[in-house]
Formats: C-alpha cells, structure tokens, sequence
C-alpha cells in the first residue's frame, strides 16, 4: 500500500504544493496524515473482519452498489496507471538516457514480469519493500544535500499562513483515495491475515503503512523546500526531477531517475493488482484468469501512455479526482461494521466510527468544494 502511493503523482503533488504553499505545506501534510489514518484503520478492519474484498461487503450493504465502488476504483486505477507508466518511463529516460516512451514499454515488462513468476504475491511483495527503502533512503540523502528551514517548517505545520484545501484533498487521494488504500486491505485477505484474531497485526500494519507513505512524503517535501528556500525556481515541466537536480547537480538527477523509477514501477504493480482484485469476485472465469486481467491492465496503460501521454496537470488532478471516491468508500464500511450479517459478533469500537464519519463528512465537502473552485484553477 505504501509504495502504490509513492509514485509519480505523489512525487509531483508534493513538490507542486511545496514551491506554491512554501513551509505552511507542513500543515497540510499533517491534515493528509490524519485523515488517512482514520480512512485506513477503519477500512483495513472491516476487510479483515468480514473476510471479504471492498466490492462484495459493499454488495451486501446494497446490491449492485459493489458493481458501483468496482466500477469506479477500476476507472480511476487505470488513469492513475497511465501515469504511473509515465513516470517509469521518465526514470528510465533519467537514468539510462532511453526514449521516454521505450523506457515505459521496458518498465511495463518489468511489472509482467513479476506476475509471470510463480510466487507472484511474495514477488510484488519483496519487491515492493526493497523499492521502498530505497525510495527512502536516496530522498534523505537528497533532502540534507538541499539544508532546508525544518524550524520554519515544525513552526507552520501548527500555524500555517494558508490553508489549502485543493492540496489536502490531494494528498488524500493520492495516499488513500481510489484503488491506493484497498491495495493492502485486498493483499491482507489474499495473504490470509484476515479474521478477528488478526485485528492487532492489521491495525499496526494499517497505521505503519501510512507512517512510511508519510516519512517519504516529508523527506521529499523538506528536499523541495530546501532548494526553493535557496531561490530556485522549479521547472513545471518536472518539478520532482528539477528538485533533486538543483539539491545534489548531476548525482541529483541520476538519484531521481531511481525514485521516479522504483516509485512508478511498484505503482503500476500495486494499481494494476488492485483494481484488478476489484472485479475477480464477480464471476468464476475472472478468478482463474485474475493474473492474465493483470498483465492485460497493464499492457492496457502502457498503450495509453504510448499514444496519448500524461502531462503534470493531470498527475495531480487525477489524486485529486480519487479523493471523491473515499467518501463513499469509507461511508460503506461504515455501515458494513454495524451489520451483524456482514462483521458477525464483531463490535466496531465507537471512537473509529465517529472518526469515520467525521472524515466522509470532511472529504464530501472538500472533494464538492475542489471539484467548483480548485481544480478549475489548475487548468487557467
């Protein structure tokens, strides 16, 4: 779950928010935090209780709503995929000098390739942690090259000049909107970690999630604050690799052609997994061939990419664009942990469900509240 939301949009919303909000971006950083924490536990817990993926607890709640959420997470994966194929191919182009559309035909092999193997799972799943750290630890590297005002930043992330509301909407869809947040719920059930014996590992596991996607997001946004503190202006044609260029010269640039790739990679992996996980259930023949679905997804957005490309703009609009479906994601768990036929003798603990709620309501009004004033801006 933590390297599907370390990709390119993440990577591009984070420096994109840093160079306009400067250090008040801290403050949105910790909203996106604790709404995410709050999405996530409640989520990750009803999937583990009920024994069942997003789309058929959403059936039970109301039939056809599953097809509804499936239809929804699978659309807004496949867009997400193509950027995801973008940045890989953009690393690759940064790294090794390939066309930037070879780069992306190579790097969706790569993300066949790891389905193709017979442990799949376990395959996705190493690969994923080793991309991870060193997602990680190249961007710490990064952000104490770049010196950057941390006593400025601790200071607005409690009293920021200004809120943004279209960044926190962001931020949200990028790390638990749309397919990103059912990436480890989904992966829990097919690894067996489900039931309520397993509730402790779950939640831990739900919190630390979130807690890596974060550190990475921090690291990064210190690295960009760092260079834009100093006076340098980010190109807007790649304000991720313009960060690691101005902080650390040429070893800078060849850094990010590794994080853009690492972190892309695993997003298509982790998209393509997903959204696929969403529609399995529905019929027989799509069990058995869940994997074949797979490379078809992607093969699918690497075409895409290919053929029409995936500018900045809609990198982040489309994080904005998944933050709508938390709502009613979140909204149907909700109703599912007090459904006696869905959860059995579970009991939801009260203080997740008032969090809950509190967070659908939250993102209802920021999502209808970006969709009329923020997202047109991105577009003047």
């Amino acid at each position: 779950m933590a390297t599907s939301s370390i990709g390119p949009g993440f990577l591009t919303q984070t420096t994109v928010f840093t160079e306009k909000l400067l250090a008040s971006f801290s403050f949105v950083i910790l909203m996106s935090i604790i709404i995410d924490i709050g999405a996530q536990l409640n989520i990750w817990r009803i999937i583990a209780v009920s024994e069942k993926r997003a789309q058929d607890i959403a059936n039970d709640v109301l039939p056809g709503l599953g097809y509804l959420l499936a239809a929804l997470i699978v659309a807004g994966g496949l867009a997400f995929n193509v950027g995801n194929i973008a940045g890989a191919g953009l690393g690759g182009n940064v790294l090794l000098g390939l066309d930037i559309k070879v780069g992306a035909l190579l790097s969706g092999a790569v993300a066949i390739g790891i389905f193709l193997v017979r442990e799949a799972g376990k395959a996705m799943d190493h690969f994923a942690q080793i991309m991870g750290f060193v997602m990680i630890g190249l961007t710490v590297y990064v952000m104490f090259t770049a010196q950057p005002p941390v006593g400025e930043a601790l200071m607005k992330t409690f009293a920021p000049d200004q809120i943004d509301i279209l960044a926190i909407i962001t931020l949200v869809g990028g790390t638990v909107g749309g397919y990103i947040t059912f990436a480890g719920g989904h992966r829990l059930i097919d690894a067996g970690l489900k039931g309520k014996e397993a509730l402790p590992e779950v939640t831990r596991s739900s919190v630390s999630a979130i807690g890596i996607a974060s550190i990475m997001r921090i690291f990064l946004f210190l690295a960009a604050l760092g260079v834009v503190a100093q006076g340098f202006t980010l190109d807007p044609g790649n304000p991720p690799a313009s960060v690691f260029r101005l902080a650390a010269g040429d070893i800078g640039y060849k850094i990010f052609g590794i994080v853009m790739w690492a972190a892309a990679v695993t997003s298509v992996v982790g998209c393509a997994y997903t959204s696929v996980s969403f529609i399995r259930t529905f019929h027989p023949t799509l069990e058995k061939y869940h994997n074949w679905i797979i490379i078809g997804f992607i093969t699918a957005s690497t075409l895409v990419f290919i053929s029409v490309g995936q500018p900045v703009k809609i990198l982040v609009l489309v994080g904005s664009l998944n933050a709508l479906i938390l709502p009613l994601a979140l909204g149907v768990m909700l109703v599912a942990a007090h459904r006696a036929k869905i959860v059995g003798d579970y009991k939801h603990p009260l203080w997740m469900t008032i969090f809950g709620i509190f967070i659908v309501i939250a993102m209802s009004y920021m999502g209808v509240y970006s969709l009329v004033n923020g997202i047109p801006q991105l577009f003047k």
